[in-house]
């Protein structure tokens, strides 16, 4: 037989990616003090209410908080090198302006680290997901004031002192990028989106993007060797037409989504951004400090990935595609998952290759998978999940990662979200399931909560073993 090749190369980081506010539950546990997700019982776009409700599925999430230990040694049974979670800053700071962090929440995440420890799983930490306290909401209108900045450092620096020695890589905020389109989520702004300006937009942008350059620079002063990465949601965006307005179009949608990222790789804002800020009547408080904490670049620039869009200058085409953050047309020769996200594998080696000739710093896919309705059968008295389908989406999508390593671009490894099945963020969700794993947990909040091994799991251990030589090519 002939030799098996794979481009993935020797320590490719193999795992799955998660959210605090999504799995571990446990809401008002362990001195944990609410934060904005507990207002937020119906997703990504939602308006807040007024306080917990009984139908947020988020308040017990898949119980991680109590199953950690049972869902990390399946992590391990697949093989995973990475496991990537948040810490809700609201486990160490309940207020996010506390005298004092919390032992017990700062307890928990050494239990959680020590565990990945014991199987050789290094732990990839996002700093900040989705998941202001609630009282920074309330208190500061969030990343809108200047005080989060502080607030912010304190609590990275916390957690930096704590957890020496165990991690090893960091990411700042989650798709950071998309504050400018879900303000509450994102940045923890109680004003609702209708009633904010483009100024307190890009001025809450540019407090999140200072904090995210001074956590890189405290990093490196107090964690030698450590690595810490921007996260942003990428999409690559193509003309509808090939009409030269359309491709116009397209060079300032991908804009406003790269500017974040050169800001995190070249440390100023840039010229086209600087542009928009005129035009646009935007005035931002940048003071000196602010432009030399931001030239504290990251090491690793980190993305989710789900779908890609079309653009055109042609207001009678511009259809909004379903289910997506950002905006955008639906692509005419795509076809869409349940929930109206375009399935575009070969549009990952492309972003792939954009963001690696544009910033020529190591890549980190922490985010991409396959949100399906699931039905769990039983074959010969085993339970499991015939995810086929699932399957075949990220083998398509992997195939186009290993294309890109081939064109020279250095990929630092892969996350699928999520692993285990967990609360869909876009639409709160149990039922929009990702997972490796199923978790008997229904969208009416009944269920179990066992977990069973769906067919995909066996497939991604394969993968895993094989560095990616097991994959076939995409259709």
């Amino acid at each position: 037989m002939p030799e098996t090749t794979t481009p993935f190369p020797q320590g490719f980081l193999w795992g799955g990616a998660t959210a605090a506010n999504q799995l571990e539950g446990a809401y008002a546990e362990g001195g944990k003090g609410l934060s904005i997700q507990d207002v937020m019982p119906q997703g990504i776009m939602s308006p807040r209410v007024d306080g917990p409700t009984q139908d947020n599925l988020k308040q017990v999430g898949i119980d991680f908080y109590h199953r950690y230990a049972t869902d990390i040694a399946l992590f391990a049974e697949m093989g995973f090198s990475v496991f990537r979670l948040s810490i809700a800053w609201s486990r160490i700071f309940p207020n996010g302006d506390d005298a004092e962090p919390c032992e017990e929440g700062l307890a928990f995440y050494d239990r959680v680290f020590d565990e990945c420890a014991r199987y050789g799983i290094e732990p990839l930490v996002t700093l900040s997901h989705y998941e202001t306290p609630l009282a920074l909401a309330d208190k500061y209108n969030g990343w809108v004031s200047r005080d989060l900045i502080g607030l912010y450092e304190r609590y990275v620096r916390t957690v930096f002192d704590r957890y020496r020695g165990k991690v090893t890589y960091w990411l700042t905020f989650n798709e950071i990028n998309s504050v400018l389109h879900a303000p509450l989520m994102s940045g923890g702004i109680n004003t609702p989106k209708e009633q904010l300006t483009k100024t307190d937009l890009f001025q809450a942008a540019h407090h999140e993007l200072v904090a995210s350059a001074l956590a890189t620079k405290i990093a490196h002063e107090m964690l030698p060797g450590s690595q810490v990465g921007c996260m942003v949601l990428a999409m690559p965006i193509y003309p509808l037409t090939p009409d030269p307005a359309d491709m116009i179009a397209v060079m300032d949608a991908d804009h406003a989504n790269l500017m974040f990222s050169d800001v995190h790789t070249r440390g100023a804002y840039p010229g086209y951004a600087q542009r928009y800020f005129r035009e646009n009547g935007i005035e931002l408080e940048i003071t000196p400090e602010d432009r030399d904490i931001l030239t504290n670049t990251v090491d690793f620039v980190s993305f989710s990935y789900y779908m890609s869009i079309c653009e055109t200058a042609d207001p009678a085409k511009k259809i909004a595609g379903e289910g997506n953050i950002m905006g955008g047309v639906p692509n005419p020769y795509l076809k869409g998952s349940e929930w109206g996200w375009q399935i575009d594998p070969a549009g990952l080696r492309i972003v792939l290759n954009q963001f690696w000739d544009r910033w020529q710093k190591p890549l980190f896919i922490v985010e991409n998978g396959l949100g399906a309705t699931d039905e769990l059968v039983d074959i010969d008295g085993v339970k499991t999940v015939l995810d086929d389908y699932r399957i075949d989406y990220l083998n398509d999508h992997l195939y186009q990662v290993g294309e890109a390593i081939a064109d020279g671009v250095e990929v630092m490894g892969y996350t699928s979200w999520g692993p285990i099945d967990l609360v869909s963020a876009s639409t709160a969700q149990l039922s929009k399931r990702y997972g490796f794993i199923y978790v008997d947990r229904n969208d009416d909040g009944t269920g179990t909560l066992e977990r069973y091994r769906k067919k995909s799991f066996g497939w991604y251990a394969d993968v895993i073993a094989s560095n990616g030589a097991s994959l076939r090519p995409s259709r």
